[in-house]
């Protein structure tokens, strides 16, 4: 008998617990999401899960959360199998999950939301005891929420710190991030990680994180899991691990990583220094090559309304060369998304000019064409396709009333429908695109073969001005590696190309150069071989105004 047999079952374990998963498989219909997948936590150990898309870590981590239940294998908490039959039993095993979507209560206080993720509220609350006692909870975190602000008040990355507060106030022992710093800059990134290896260290709980980024496995994680199409492929010490080994392991093939090698964890950082202007060499550049032709893009004081009636953008001014990447970095929420579509017409300008190659820009379709401007939106599917039409008709949205793929611009039926499949064909075979065929309806697809559908149209033909915004988000590390490969080919057929993404890693890999975007402004600039990510998160962070 040992001494957990011992204790009565109705007082709480506390403390990190050991997962281990024996052999888990789970199907949806003939398809296997996971399969026979044995992974162990160690107990106050930081664990990453890594993959690409579809890989299967959702899955897993919604198993031991009881969210889904697996149809082989076991589930073990200290050496003792579990039944986690829903996300109650796990609660009571000390289990809780951070998910990548917010699920705050939007009507209510943070400390609302506080006392909410208990699993019992009080018919009536004593407010000046239950205040008390948040202050004493999040005077032992570095992250200071205002306990009467609504979620609505909060930005992106006060709303993740949130769910993640949520959690760690229930105490629990093993604490599950799905992708926790998708919407964090690097420094709100380095303090929620370095706070949850703190907690996990001190033995408190242990932790099993979810991410794309290199970086931060290498800088937070003791241990790691690669999965690969629902198996576990790849178990290791990230001490005896590197980026480039993980990258493999991902793919089942050799392949780079499209992360730099990875940064050292926050607190053994070089002290940020004061933020400053680029250098001047930077900026002499810049200039010299505007004296001599146009730029490929000028944005001159552009603002633009948001959705909700305010002013979104406050007078943009940007310049992007021909082959040039310019990369536009900043958190979610702070002036991007408007920028882009009021770039590409679908949103209106309040004031300001856009030229391309020095005329004027309104984003017509006949100027796109003459222009040569091509755009690779956010959310495609929503953005630069018509759900309902096959893969050949999005595919000829651009040009189908041009030769070869119709015989007049005014007659409808002279339109050449054989030619729009057999070119769709071709883009199918070249930018690899999983479809039942060309007539397949275009929303029957995955998000990464819409992307790149969209990505086999808009880089077709000659182009001067490539506008793409988070061209690769959501998709799997396949897809990345091909889709950046493309960009900067366009950047090097003497393009210039506008990439707005809130992947610095993303940013710092393909740039030349890179602004930041914070509250609708430009807030900063500098040369891609001059970035400190550091200096750069400052200013995402909205801090040097």
């Amino acid at each position: 008998m040992s001494a957990s047999d011992l204790i009565p079952p109705q007082k709480a374990h506390t403390g990190a617990l050991t997962l281990e998963t024996y052999q888990l498989t789970k199907r949806f219909g003939s398809f296997t999401a996971m399969d026979s997948v044995t992974m162990r936590v160690e107990p106050g150990s930081v664990h990453a899960l890594l993959g690409e898309n579809g890989a299967g870590k959702s899955t897993l981590v919604k198993c031991v959360a009881g969210f889904q239940r697996a149809e082989e294998g076991s589930i073990l908490i200290d050496g003792r199998e579990q039944d986690i039959a829903n996300p109650v039993v796990a609660r009571a095993l000390g289990i809780g999950m951070v998910y990548q979507h917010f699920t705050l209560a939007p009507g209510m206080s943070v400390a609302e939301n506080l006392l909410l993720a208990g699993n019992s509220v009080p018919a009536l609350i004593d407010w000046k005891t239950k205040r008390a006692e948040l202050q004493a909870f999040l005077a032992t975190t570095p992250f200071s929420l205002n306990l009467d602000a609504k979620p609505s008040e909060l930005a992106a990355g006060e709303k993740q710190k949130l769910e993640l507060l949520k959690q760690l106030y229930l105490r629990p022992r093993l604490l599950i991030l799905d992708e926790p710093t998708s919407v964090l800059t690097p420094q709100e990134a380095d303090e929620v990680l370095g706070h949850v290896r703190a907690i996990a260290r001190s033995g408190a709980c242990s932790v099993i994180i979810i991410t794309h980024k290199f970086r931060e496995v290498m800088a937070y994680a003791d241990t790691v899991t690669v999965l690969r199409k629902g198996c576990a492929v790849h178990h290791a010490q990230v001490a005896d691990s590197n980026p480039e080994l993980l990258a493999r392991a991902m793919m089942g093939e050799s392949a780079e990583p499209r992360v730099q090698a990875a940064a050292a964890p926050a607190e053994a950082a070089a002290p940020m220094t004061t933020p400053t202007a680029p250098a001047p060499e930077a900026a002499s550049t810049t200039a010299d090559l505007t004296s001599s032709t146009p730029p490929a893009l000028h944005v001159q004081a552009l603002s633009a309304m948001g959705d909700r009636g305010t002013m979104a953008l406050h007078g943009i001014s940007l310049q992007v060369q021909a082959g040039e990447i310019l990369g536009v970095a900043g958190v979610s929420g702070n002036g991007q998304r408007e920028l882009v579509e009021a770039l590409v017409g679908q949103r209106a300008r309040a004031s300001g000019t856009v030229q391309v190659s020095g005329q004027p820009y309104a984003a017509t379709r006949e100027q796109n064409r003459r222009l040569y401007v091509r755009s690779l939106p956010e959310e495609p599917l929503r953005n630069a396709c018509v759900g309902d039409l096959s893969v050949a008709e999005n595919m000829a949205l651009r040009d189908f009333d041009q030769p070869p793929l119709s015989r007049s611009r005014f007659l409808g039926g002279l339109l050449q429908f054989a030619a729009w499949r057999s070119r769709a064909r071709d883009w199918i075979a070249e930018y690899g695109v999983k479809t039942q065929g060309e007539n397949a309806p275009i929303r029957s697809l995955s998000g990464g073969n819409v992307q790149r559908a969209v990505l086999a149209r808009e880089l077709a033909g000659d182009i001067k001005v490539l506008i793409a915004a988070n061209p690769v988000f959501g998709l799997d590390f396949a897809a990345v590696r091909d889709i950046h490969e493309r960009i900067v080919q366009v950047r090097t057929r003497g393009a210039g190309v506008l990439l707005v993404s809130e992947d610095l890693d993303e940013l710092l890999e393909l740039s030349d150069r890179i602004v930041v975007m914070s509250e609708g402004r430009i807030v900063f600039e500098t040369t891609a071989a001059q970035a400190d990510r550091q200096q750069l998160g400052a200013h995402m962070g909205g801090g040097h105004h």
